[in-house]
């Protein structure tokens, strides 16, 4: 994973393309809240939200 992401800041910081990076952010913080409260009983108050 921290390969993955040393690729992507190289690629971002060699083509300027930083506008990428608060994209990507949301994304794996949606994606991490999403996992997380799955299994939880936090889960029917954060499906209200979307």
């Amino acid at each position: 994973m921290g390969e993955l992401l040393i690729d992507l800041w190289g690629f971002m910081k060699a083509r300027k393309k930083f506008w990428l990076a608060p994209i990507i952010l949301v994304l794996l913080l949606l994606g991490a809240l999403i996992v997380f409260a799955q299994g939880s009983a936090v889960a029917p108050f954060i499906y209200t939200l979307f």
